[in-house]
């Protein structure tokens, strides 16, 4: 089913933004159709993401912890506070870019509308608490695994463990370290199926 009107994105970041780019690319280059990144929303306020998004024309927000450290309940008031942006701004679709905020179950159930996650591992190996950024790396390299790869999933309050809707596979090579690995993770997964999960929501076909 096509949409009649653009899908509006929010992407939610916590550093330098490569797969926020990639979606910008997909968007400008039209493999991603009738979709726009109205908001990116950042957790670092330092983080690169918010000068990709100021390059771009795209609205930004920071929402860092310490924002609401002076809050009775810090996590909750964070959440109310995305929750209340993504309102206003009628988001259709959250994708979570690299960002390292843990949403509540009880968020995700308010909001109601989809949230996706890209993951660098082959999920449900090496997901959960403490697998996120470089740590998954080094515990692939030390298991002696010779795949992984990365999952663009739904995000169900749970961390990692949302239903998968796309993965793709990558070889670890012999010699690779957890950057080499990284790297190769970005360039032949992730900048691939987040991208293409964004143009199935966009096409109506999620």
């Amino acid at each position: 089913m096509y949409r009649e009107t653009p899908l509006k994105i929010a992407v939610l970041v916590s550093g330098g933004g490569t797969n926020l780019q990639a979606i910008i690319d997909a968007i400008e280059s039209g493999q991603i159709k009738n979709a726009q990144i109205v908001l990116v929303v950042s957790t670092n306020s330092k983080a690169y993401s918010l000068e990709r998004a100021r390059k771009h024309g795209i609205q930004s927000l920071v929402l860092s912890k310490k924002m609401f450290a002076d809050e009775q309940n810090p996590d909750k008031a964070r959440e109310d506070k995305l929750l209340e942006v993504l309102k206003q701004k009628n988001i259709d679709l959250t994708v979570f870019s690299g960002c390292l905020m843990v949403l509540s179950p009880e968020f995700v159930e308010a909001w109601s509308r989809p949230i996706i996650n890209i993951h660098p591992s082959m999920l449900p190996a090496y997901g959960g608490k403490g697998f996120y950024g470089i740590a998954v790396h080094e515990a692939v390299l030390a298991a002696g695994e010779k795949t992984t790869g990365a999952t663009v999933h739904f995000v169900d309050g749970g961390i990692d463990t949302g239903k998968i809707i796309i993965q793709k596979e990558v070889a670890v090579m012999q010699g690779d370290t957890t950057q080499t690995l990284q790297q190769r993770v970005l360039e032949e997964a992730e900048w691939i199926i987040l991208p293409k999960a964004v143009a199935m929501f966009a096409e109506g076909k999620l």
